[in-house]
């Protein structure tokens, strides 16, 4: 059983993917954070994220065992995972990994949930059930902003939200893979839902998809 869950920033789509991963028991892959490792890494190289070759080399030399690394969770590696994840490269080198994940689960498990970006449109394009989650970006600023003060690092609401609709700009207009929702798949608004509310849309969703 593969599930997909795509959508933009601060949609609440990785809270609702990690909820439906305990709940089946299946293998959860935050794929962003690959691309975060990526980006952060060329940056604390001092290299430029958006050098094709710099970017291809941190893929390569990727270390799973990074991704727990606190540091992927603030906003410059999210800015710097938006430009690696623009680079065809960098993108075919991290597709291989995202495939193998999802076609044997670590651990025995039965299935897996992928959070991303495009993982309904190009990593599994035959997944079992596909979700789209979504939000009004001024609400979506919200959350991010709240998230930011609440871990004590400062935060500004407009710059925010200017930084989310500049990286959506980025996301759905990049030739490699782009931000949209799949032909198949259901859209979830979260804008004016709860994680409950949204958990249970999912779920519902997912039920009468597989039965």
């Amino acid at each position: 059983m593969i599930i997909a869950v795509d959508g933009p920033a601060a949609s609440g789509k990785g809270t609702l993917a990690r909820r439906i991963a305990v709940h089946f028991q299946y293998a959860y892959l935050d794929t962003g954070k690959i691309y975060r490792a990526v980006g952060y890494r060329v940056l604390t190289d001092g290299g430029d994220p958006q050098d094709v070759d710099a970017a291809l080399q941190a893929a390569q030399a990727l270390d799973p065992s990074t991704l727990d690394s606190p540091e992927l969770t603030g906003d410059v590696a999210a800015v710097a995972a938006s430009k690696v994840a623009a680079l065809e490269p960098v993108r075919a080198a991290l597709l291989d990994f995202q495939k193998r994940f999802a076609a044997s689960p670590p651990k025995g498990a039965k299935g897996a949930v992928l959070d991303g970006r495009d993982i309904g449109t190009v990593v599994c394009p035959d997944a079992d059930v596909k979700l789209f989650v979504t939000a009004d970006v001024e609400e979506r600023a919200r959350r991010r902003h709240k998230e930011l003060l609440d871990k004590g690092e400062p935060s500004i609401y407009p710059r925010v939200l200017q930084a989310l609709k500049d990286r959506d700009a980025r996301d759905s207009s990049r030739s490699a893979a782009p931000l949209k929702a799949a032909a198949d798949a259901i859209v979830i608004d979260t804008t004016a839902m709860d994680p409950d509310e949204a958990f249970a849309t999912a779920l519902d969703f997912i039920q009468q998809r597989t039965g």
